[in-house]
């Protein structure tokens, strides 16, 4: 089976390709989780964040954003202390101030899901590559959301960061052209109910 080259043989790497990059996903929770972890994975190796992720779960509360934003400097003082998390000081607060800022998207809106999938009009976008080279590691669309989450009071949302967590998330399609999973997630965006999101 011919599978995107960026998997290798790591099987949890394996399962998460196979699993979730690329599949649509409109939930705002589960949007929020990503978008935070990767912040935690600039300068890193997703593989590096893949392999803490539960342990993220459990030292940020199943980012729940409700109990982040209370966080007080003894929990701070914990998380830098947490061997089993990506220990950097800026990122732990980034975390924490970005939950604040999805608290006031979901008031204010739009939410995260509509915030996303408002700019591809509820429909993945659809790349063919045929090969890893020719997958950007940003575009004209990432950097515009990029801009306007930072205006929105997100931190660690680069034009980068923002464009894999579009890829990871479904709103692109960057599976290979000759990877089987270019199709599934082809046919899962046609399907897709933006009524869906929430």
């Amino acid at each position: 089976m011919t599978r995107c080259g960026w998997v290798g043989d790591d099987p949890l790497y394996i399962d998460y390709h196979d699993e979730e990059w690329g599949v649509p996903e409109t939930s705002d929770q589960a949007l929020f989780e990503k978008i935070i972890l990767e912040g935690f994975q600039s300068g890193l190796s997703w593989i590096t964040i893949l392999k803490k992720r539960e342990n993220f779960r459990k030292a940020f509360d199943g980012f729940d954003a409700e109990k982040m934003v209370k966080y007080k400097p003894k929990k701070m003082q914990a998380l830098m202390a947490d061997t089993g998390i990506i220990r950097n000081k800026l990122k732990i607060e980034a975390a924490v101030h970005n939950a604040r800022a999805f608290l006031d998207m979901q008031e204010k809106g739009p939410g995260l899901s509509e915030f996303f999938w408002g700019a591809v009009d509820g429909v993945p976008l659809q790349n063919n590559f045929k090969t890893l080279k020719e997958i950007p590691g940003k575009t004209d669309l990432s950097t515009k959301l990029s801009k306007e989450l930072k205006r929105l009071g997100f931190k660690f949302v680069g034009p980068t960061t923002v464009y894999a967590h579009m890829q990871a998330m479904g709103l692109v399609n960057d599976h290979v052209v000759d990877c089987p999973w270019h199709q599934k997630c082809y046919e899962l965006g046609q399907n897709l109910s933006f009524s869906e999101s929430g």
